[in-house]
């Protein structure tokens, strides 16, 4: 297909967008890449628009913030699919589509005469992609759920948190909901790469569960494969020898460095020996540490809990004398492993995000303001991706997908309003 540099990649392809909270974020980057992504939400808008933080801290259903980092780049519709004029309306959109996302319950659709089956006797080329906690079938497929109980499912909670502390989760980002809704944009992708070929659509079926058990790199197979059980050590290393070595160092103004210092290789070598350096020449490094042997007294295999403590304590005393930024542009220039932690108002200010133009603002007139969201996800010489939309009010764009795309009388709109239809 060829497309003029000024179109999106997915731009001539139309996207249903049924899913809530950050599950949306699949549709966001189908938007983002260009495709005409409808969000349909029940008459009153999505549950998702309760969720805070609010624009300038007023509650209120247009100004969830959570809503519209997942919603930018949509047009969006009211439709209550539980009525049979919504059901008719919604077949009639799908004629029309390319794809369908949606995180009902299993069996939901289908109850309504609107699962896989129906829909592709009407389109058959339509990809149907179904996102749920553990899938569409077996006997936890219809059990509630929300992020923490999905994350605690696939053994990510196990491992995250501090190793004398309870199982967490990452805050108060919903991280496996956005980790599985990028993974099935992913999955819609090569799906729509099979119907060029074959012109038949499909039906996706992705467990969040097992979206996230992919994410959890090789902690199954240790134990799998050597039964052993990998446990959360917070900002510590587990080394081979069982000791524990910090990550993360406090310093002038806070916790603010991810430091990776040790032995063993010789890159890694060469960067504690220039901390140290550095260190000596600020008066602060004892002998002992000045002629420490990083490859053979810090090798991973033989250290002690004993030599890294007396090494770490040396290392944050120092480090506790310098601002972040003092240590990342020295450590820089040193060659040390060394970079702040940042805070989200250093993300904010960040000189390379601003350099590629990663900000960028979207007009709200209905608040006489705009509004800086984060960019596309890529950029695509080709195809650029652009935020060219604010996420939609609730019910915006009836009007003109029901009336003028679908060539809808305003007089049958007025009675399918009025009967709780959109």
């Amino acid at each position: 297909m060829n497309l003029s540099n000024d179109s999106g990649a997915l731009s001539p392809y139309r996207v249903l967008d049924l899913t809530e909270g950050a599950l949306a974020l699949c549709g966001k980057l189908l938007a983002d890449l260009g495709a005409d992504v409808i969000k349909v939400e029940k008459p009153g808008g999505d549950t998702s628009r309760t969720i805070g933080p609010f624009y300038q801290d007023i509650p209120h259903s247009e100004k969830s913030l959570f809503w519209w980092a997942y919603n930018v780049n949509k047009r969006g519709i009211t439709l209550d699919i539980e009525t049979s004029d919504g059901q008719e309306i919604l077949k009639k959109l799908v004629r029309t589509s390319d794809f369908l996302i949606e995180s009902f319950p299993p069996g939901y659709l289908d109850a309504l005469g609107l699962g896989f089956g129906s829909l592709a006797s009407i389109n058959p080329s339509i990809i149907v992609a179904s996102i749920t906690p553990y899938g569409q079938a077996g006997e936890k497929a219809n059990n509630p759920w929300c992020d923490l109980t999905a994350w605690a499912s696939c053994g990510a909670a196990y491992i995250t948190g501090d190793i004398d502390r309870p199982p967490l989760c990452m805050g108060f980002i919903p991280q496996i909901s956005a980790q599985a809704a990028s993974e099935l944009m992913t999955a819609i992708l090569i799906a729509h790469y099979e119907r060029e070929l074959s012109n038949e659509g499909q039906h996706i079926d992705l467990s969040i569960q097992e979206s996230g058990i992919g994410v959890l790199q090789a902690t199954v197979e240790m134990w799998d494969l050597a039964k052993l059980d990998y446990r959360r050590s917070g900002d510590r290393w587990i080394t081979t020898s069982g000791a524990a070595r910090r990550l993360a160092f406090k310093c002038k103004d806070g916790y603010g460095i991810l430091l990776q210092g040790g032995g063993g290789s010789v890159r890694m070598v060469r960067a504690s020996q220039s901390l140290v350096e550095w260190m000596s020449e600020c008066d602060m490094a004892p002998n002992w540490l000045k002629n420490f042997d990083w490859a053979n007294e810090y090798d991973a295999d033989t250290l002690s809990q004993e030599t890294i403590d007396r090494v770490e304590t040396c290392i944050e005393g120092f480090l506790l004398t310098r601002t972040k930024q003092e240590i990342y542009k020295e450590g820089w220039d040193r060659g040390i492993m060394i970079a702040p932690v940042k805070t989200m108002e250093d993300i904010a200010s960040d000189e390379q995000l601003i350099a590629r133009g990663f900000w960028q603002k979207i007009e709200h007139p209905e608040l006489e303001a705009s509004v800086t969201y984060c960019g596309p996800f890529v950029k695509m010489s080709e195809t650029p991706l652009t935020s060219r939309r604010r996420p939609p009010l609730i019910g915006e764009h009836n009007l003109e997908i029901y009336a003028e795309e679908m060539q809808m009388p305003k007089e049958t709109l007025a009675i399918l309003k009025s009967s709780g239809a959109i």
